[in-house]
């Protein structure tokens, strides 16, 4: 069973994906949106599900950390509903406070890469670690 995690922006889809057995999450790709155009990477996201013939998807959650929603949660829900018309494949959700943070401060420390590159990996590092904890939760 394959299961795709996403980190859903209002600019930017963070992209991973598990192996088979559903151990390991592995960063993809960053696909441009722009949520104001109504334009959410569909067609894409297509391509991933049939090359990784995905069974499911688990979109991060980024609640505040007091536990409340706001405006990103109903915007990643949103996201999570398209997918399933668009797919008919389940969708999970998983918190993700904090996975950009750890994702950040996991490149600082071990690539020591510029801020302008952490830019362009940041999305699909905070991917893989929300289907980590996904996987690392459920298998």
């Amino acid at each position: 069973m394959r299961i795709m995690g996403l980190d859903v922006g209002s600019k930017t889809v963070g992209v991973a994906i598990s192996d088979p057995l559903g151990f390991t999450a592995q960063g993809v790709e960053i696909i441009a949106i722009d949520e104001s155009q109504e334009e959410f990477g569909m067609e894409r996201l297509k391509e991933l599900v049939s090359q990784y013939q995905v069974d499911k998807f688990v979109v991060g959650l980024p609640k505040n950390m007091n536990n409340t929603s706001g405006p990103r949660v109903e915007a990643s829900q949103a996201y999570g509903q398209l997918l399933l018309e668009t797919f008919g494949l389940p969708v999970d959700y998983q918190d993700e406070r904090l996975t950009t943070v750890a994702a950040e401060r996991m490149l600082i420390e071990q690539a020591d890469i510029s801020r302008n590159k952490r830019k362009k990996v940041i999305d699909k590092l905070a991917a893989q670690l929300i289907l980590q904890n996904y996987l690392d939760k459920h298998f």
